[in-house]
């Protein structure tokens, strides 16, 4: 057969929609979910204000998530670790926790007890939430909660929650 410049692009377009045939569907193992720590207020609080990080490091964003609470909840370590600040950051309270493998969470505004170098556990108290004299959700009071990795902020949800796309799938019919 002889093979004409008008044929070949037609033998590789077929070629190429034969070879991007869908595989038949096979199933999809569930994985574990990625959250492994806890809320830091108990019961569960409504975040107020989600993780909103800057496009660049030097703009304004919220690099945290502010959870509703009333002034005086007990605020827990969602993991175990290092207390590394207890002190003032401009006009409020704040705790840090360095958890290992490049993570620190840090809460404010928290009256907290404890001092450097202290270790704590998951869910070991923390401290108190103070008032709200400034901050987003002034006069209401809220725990602003801000993890970072490194020198980088992140969702601290996504340690609490599984944040995992949902995934479709396939249906293998009526049982």
């Amino acid at each position: 057969m002889r093979l004409t410049p008008r044929i070949v692009p037609l033998l590789l377009l077929a070629a190429a929609l034969l070879g991007a045939a869908p595989a038949a569907p096979h199933p999809v193992e569930a994985q574990a979910p990625q959250a492994s720590w806890s809320w830091p207020l108990e019961p569960r609080p409504a975040v107020v204000h989600p993780f909103d990080p800057p496009e660049r490091p030097w703009l304004s964003g919220h690099r945290g998530v502010d959870l509703a609470a009333s002034a005086g909840a007990t605020v827990r370590a969602p993991a175990p670790g290092t207390v590394v600040f207890v002190g003032w950051v401009v006009d409020r309270p704040v705790v840090t926790i360095d958890h290992g493998d490049g993570l620190r969470s840090s809460f404010e505004p928290v009256d907290s007890p404890l001092a450097l170098g202290v270790e704590v556990e998951k869910e070991t108290p923390l401290g108190t939430l103070e008032p709200a004299e400034v901050g987003h959700c002034a006069p209401a009071a809220c725990l602003h909660w801000g993890v970072r990795r490194g020198d980088e902020y992140v969702d601290p949800l996504q340690f609490v929650e599984d944040r995992r796309p949902s995934v479709l799938l396939p249906w293998a019919g009526p049982p």
